[in-house]
């Protein structure tokens, strides 16, 4: 179980989901306390840090209220790729006990690194997450993240050992053992990309395995975007209840954000991270309820702090108070990106935008791809879509009736028509991680 470290606010950690309620004023004061002592780490430490406020006029004695930490300079992920390997790192290399990167399929990969401090403060807020996701000690989780230098996997774990569930690191793919151990195990909970999940859920059916026979009860899903018609078919399918959570490696990997088990909105883990919403344009600061950018400070990160940094994720911070009591503020479920968007004659699409049109309409699957080309100088924009093995086999008036019902849908949330192509079941690729949605031929 987690040590008793949380002394220096709560009086006392007796309870892994303690810090979730406390009072308002007292958070703030945690908040601001560890606010100032970041940004005087970074700037100590970190020369780009340093130079962007000496560029300012700052120093960490302007930060007097948590006010102020827009005074501050934004973190960009370009930062991390101008600076590969180590250059934001502001802790020596003898305190780092753990190093993450991306995949580094745009350029060289971004590089995070973790002090035995950080690890300990990682764990903690997944072992959060997962109280805030009905899990228990006694639970039997299967974690079907990829581990290795993908932050999901090392970080689900710790989290739900932490707690006291039994763990069973499958990791991603091998889809037949996966529904196997679900079966065999008893498992009552599984961590997975929610388009993984459904590939499972496919694939189980096709084993005659029905889920909503087994014990599974939980559904802990995050890093991409899904919709609450994707929660549906997930929890219709498969029994269980469904929970969206939230994080990003540059921060620290999963558990910045979790829903609980009121499903309005995700607690924001922000006694360790400091949430904003700015204009993504201006880069000016909204208030709470107002949509826009999300950008995130550590408030407690030794070996790599982030201070500002614009995560392109699009959400909104809730003002209501949740019916669990938790005093932390919650954000709008992600369902976009900023740099996700592309445009089409003129009008802004989200993949997130299809994905509810297709699940809309009766005899589809949660399974699409968005194919953009362009012809004679214009671009054109076509959706791949699988349908149900009756559907496919029907006869051809079915199919186009379908066709048409999809493509009415999609116009009526984009205001555009665009090319519609139905394919049978397993046509479109799986993904045993985040789902590729958006492919894009324009510039070959």
């Amino acid at each position: 179980m987690l040590k008793e470290r949380w002394n220096d606010a709560a009086g006392g950690f007796h309870s892994v989901s303690a810090p979730d309620f406390l009072p308002e004023a007292q958070l703030r004061e945690v908040q601001l306390r560890r606010l100032q002592a970041i940004v005087t780490r970074a700037w100590k430490n970190v020369p780009l840090f340093r130079q962007r406020l000496d560029e300012r006029g700052l120093t960490p004695d302007d930060i007097q209220s948590l006010a102020d930490i827009a005074k501050l300079p934004f973190t960009v992920k370009t930062d991390l790729r101008d600076t590969y390997p180590f250059g934001l790192f502001a802790s020596p290399m003898e305190d780092v006990v753990r190093l993450h990167a991306s995949s580094g399929t745009t350029g060289k990969p971004i590089v995070v690194a973790y002090t035995e401090e950080d690890v300990q403060v990682w764990t903690e807020v997944m072992a959060r997450t997962f109280a805030a996701c009905t899990l228990h000690r006694g639970d039997i989780m299967q974690n079907s993240f990829g581990y290795g230098l993908f932050t999901g996997g090392l970080g689900t774990h710790y989290g739900a050992e932490a707690l006291g569930a039994a763990v069973i690191p499958v990791s991603g793919g091998n889809t037949e053992r996966q529904i196997m151990l679900l079966r065999d195990f008893g498992v009552t909970a599984i961590c997975a990309t929610p388009s993984f999940f459904v590939h499972l859920v496919d694939k189980a059916i096709e084993m005659g395995v029905d889920l909503k026979t087994l014990p599974l009860r939980v559904g802990v899903f995050g890093a991409e975007p899904w919709t609450d018609g994707m929660r549906e078919r997930i929890q219709i399918d498969a029994g269980i209840e469904a929970f969206d959570i939230y994080g990003l490696s540059e921060i620290t990997g999963p558990g910045v954000a979790s829903e609980c088990s009121e499903h309005e909105g995700l607690h924001v883990f922000e006694d360790h991270f400091y949430p904003e919403i700015i204009d993504p344009v201006t880069g000016q600061p909204l208030p709470d309820g107002e949509e826009g950018e999300l950008v995130l400070t550590t408030l407690s990160k030794k070996a790599m702090p982030m201070i500002r940094y614009r995560t392109r994720d699009i959400t909104a911070i809730i003002t209501e108070r949740c019916g669990c009591g938790r005093t932390l503020r919650r954000i709008r479920r992600i369902s976009r990106r900023s740099d996700d968007m592309f445009i089409i004659r003129g009008v802004n699409v989200f993949p997130s935008q299809v994905e509810a049109a297709l699940l809309q309409v009766e005899g589809t699957l949660p399974h699409y791809q968005i194919i953009l080309t362009r012809t004679q100088g214009l671009d054109q924009m076509t959706v791949e879509v699988e349908v149900t093995p009756e559907v496919f086999s029907d006869k051809v008036r079915a199919m186009e009736e379908l066709r048409s019902r999809i493509a009415h849908a999609i116009e009526h949330i984009l205001g555009i028509r665009v090319g519609l192509r139905l394919v049978g079941p397993h046509s479109i690729p799986r993904s045993e991680g985040k789902a590729r949605r958006v492919i894009d031929k324009r510039n070959d």
